[in-house]
């Protein structure tokens, strides 16, 4: 039973680890300053990215899921003849249309995989399935990890997607946002009020560098900095210390919207690398993609892991 595992672009993991093991990106088309990209997780094109500096301030940026047919395509010409089952793990559905337009185009799919792979001369059937990940960037790519992981176990299809949408509920995410002010623009844009006006004021004026945490895509402020290398820090220390405590899958993810020089340079980052190698777990240690940097402003950072029930405060 050959299995594939497809994810969207706002999944931060590292493109050699997604080379690796066949994982499929499905596009995010991405609009800045009137011109259009289609991030697809192309390491070089998002280096270039950066390099530009598209995402200083004054830029206006938004992302837009791929439509249905244009999913329902990709799927019935690269993923349809190639496997047999295939998983679909989206950002999570409270931010995005991906989890429902790839939902419509399974739809459509599994109406006439059997054209595409007869034509193929592929037997068999074909199954599919899309799961909302619950999550956003570095946790999107820990349970891409996470899934690949149970894939390379043989799993039965029904098994497999069991353990991932139950695994799903076990990741809990950190977010250092640079700039309070771009996240509450771009909040403002898609009709949410959640930033208001005078925490975006009072982190430019003070330099107040929050760090959000909780399960999935569903964080709050939980420590607050005078600056984004002490936040940063408090974040690794929170890691080692979880790591220390043990984890639920041999994987942090830990995205950020810096180049690779700056990410070279983070506090506590070297102090992580080796708690991670002393206890056999792996670093995916990743570039943060357009999509999610356009999502939440250059400079931040996501980090990631699956533990039992805990709080950020546990692990000063």
């Amino acid at each position: 039973m050959r299995v594939g595992l497809i994810v969207d672009s706002a999944c931060d993991i590292p493109h050699d680890f997604s080379r690796k093991h066949g994982i499929f990106v499905l596009p995010v088309t991405a609009k800045i300053d009137h011109q259009t990209y289609i991030d697809d997780h192309d390491p070089v094109k998002t280096q270039d990215f950066y390099d530009s500096g598209l995402l200083q301030k004054g830029h206006h940026a938004q992302t837009e899921a791929f439509t249905t047919k244009q999913i329902h395509d990709l799927f019935m010409d690269k993923i349809v003849t190639q496997y047999d089952v295939a998983i679909c793990e989206t950002v999570t559905r409270s931010r995005s249309l991906i989890y429902q337009n790839a939902t419509e185009a399974m739809n459509g799919v599994m109406s006439h995989y059997r054209e595409a792979r007869d034509a193929a001369g592929v037997s068999g059937t074909f199954s599919m399935r899309v799961i909302d990940s619950k999550q956003i960037f570095a946790g999107q790519g820990l349970l891409a990890a996470h899934t690949q992981r149970l894939i390379d176990q043989n799993l039965s299809k029904n098994a497999l997607r069991h353990e991932v949408e139950t695994f799903a509920n076990k990741i809990y995410t950190c977010v250092i946002p640079r700039d309070l002010h771009y996240i509450r623009e771009r909040a403002r844009r898609r009709g949410d009020n959640s930033v208001s006006a005078m925490v975006a004021f009072l982190g430019k004026a003070l330099s107040i560098t929050p760090v959000i945490f909780g399960l999935g895509a569903e964080g709050k402020p939980v420590a607050k900095a005078r600056s984004s290398e002490a936040s940063i820090e408090k974040v690794m220390n929170y890691a080692i210390g979880r790591i220390e405590a043990g984890l639920l899958t041999p994987y942090i993810s830990l995205s950020c919207a810096l180049s690779w020089a700056e990410i070279g340079q983070l506090p506590g980052l070297d102090h992580l690398r080796a708690t991670c190698d002393k206890h056999g777990i792996e670093l995916l240690l990743s570039q943060m993609g357009i999509t999610s940097c356009i999502y939440i402003g250059p400079g931040s950072l996501c980090l990631a892991l699956a533990a039992e029930p805990h709080e950020f405060s546990d692990f000063p």
